[in-house]
């Protein structure tokens, strides 16, 4: 018969071997980025999301944008610096972030999937993609 005292110490054991001496890797998390302004709310976005990919990089990240928000996603769009986003934008993607834009925005507004990049991909709602994603996929909530 296996003692207890003997049974604890082995399970410490391979506990505290996991850990020893290896910094722990950084857990797979989810979140989701939320945008709904122009301006400045999509440098700070894009900033963040490459704090967070160089902090963890195996993080999950999509990008969920409505009303104004969808703006840096057009061809063409500029920051109020002058710099396309088109590079931020393609560099992310290669790092498996996903950009989202709502179609009632496209509906409100009179605009059309052709006048958006190649990496938008569309929803039906921004706000129900936000909720879904929170509730049903455990994704965390950042607003830039």
């Amino acid at each position: 018969m296996i003692r207890l005292p003997f049974l604890l110490l082995v399970l410490l054991g391979l506990l505290l071997g996991g850990c020893a001496g290896t910094p722990a890797e950084p857990p797979r998390n989810r979140a989701v980025y939320h945008i709904s302004e122009a301006g400045e709310q999509p440098v700070r976005a894009m900033q963040f999301i490459r704090n967070h990919l160089e902090a963890n990089p195996k993080a999950v990240i999509a990008v969920v944008t409505h009303a104004a928000g969808v703006d840096f996603l057009m061809k063409g769009a500029k920051t109020e610096r002058g710099n396309a986003y088109l590079t931020a934008i393609e560099d992310l993607e290669l790092l498996e972030v996903r950009f989202l834009v709502c179609e009632i925005t496209l509906r409100e507004r009179n605009l059309t999937r052709d006048r958006f990049v190649d990496q938008a991909a569309f929803v039906r709602s921004g706000v129900a993609e936000l909720a879904r994603l929170q509730s049903d996929e455990g994704y965390a909530y950042v607003k830039p």
